[in-house]
């Protein structure tokens, strides 16, 4: 799914702003990997340039701030129920066909409005599954602000600001959030639920789209 996450990777870090301005993307299987080469439009191509000229180091991939988001998740029709929630996460558990062969892998999946669990990308960092999950929910037009992003992994500030640059309104995971993960999620009106295991979980923000 490398296509899926050079799209979901470029709009959630703000290298492209609409999926048009990546005219093709190529995979290359290199001696040590594989690389995935993109061709972007010019402009966003020289801001990108600008971008790493002022880039400082950093512990994880995500934004540089939540200036940008603070109107990204607007309120959703959806209020989800509980159980649907649970569900999903064993839908998810059973899709996971590469952590079946390997133990070694995160997962993200869409748990839609109808609480049917559409996706599943997987991907051995857990950034790098949502970013998948998120290409594959643009590249099939899907409305990402009546359903929910499933994760398994723990709720960290970038997670939340992924979901918050896709438009989506809700996301579980199934280990603790951090608690700048907590207040951005506040901020952005974000849906934020950790520790989701068997019958519980704790809700951190917004739990007003929950019944």
């Amino acid at each position: 799914d490398l296509e899926d996450f050079a799209l979901g990777f470029s709009l959630t870090e703000g290298i492209i702003e609409v999926p048009e301005e990546i005219y093709g993307t190529e995979i290359v299987e290199v001696e040590n990997g594989i690389r995935v080469e993109m061709d972007i439009a010019s402009e966003r191509f020289q801001y990108l340039k600008e971008r790493r000229r002022n880039l400082t180091g950093r512990t994880g991939c995500g934004l540089c701030g939540t200036d940008s988001l603070s109107q990204a998740v607007r309120m959703p029709p959806l209020v989800m129920s509980n159980p649907v929630i649970h569900w999903g996460f064993e839908k998810m558990d059973e899709l996971q066909l590469l952590k079946k062969k390997t133990g070694a892998t995160h997962a993200a999946a869409w748990l839609d409005a109808n609480g049917n669990v559409g996706l599943v990308r997987e991907d051995v960092g857990r950034h790098n599954a949502l970013d998948k999950l998120i290409g594959a929910l643009v590249r099939q037009k899907a409305d990402r602000s009546t359903g929910a992003a499933l994760v398994t992994s723990r709720a960290s500030y970038e997670m939340v600001q992924k979901c918050g640059s896709a438009g989506i309104g809700m996301l579980a995971a199934v280990s603790a959030p951090t608690a700048l993960a907590i207040q951005i999620a506040n901020e952005i009106n974000l849906t934020l639920l950790g520790f989701v295991r068997e019958n519980g979980h704790t809700v951190y923000a917004h739990p007003q789209r929950l019944v």
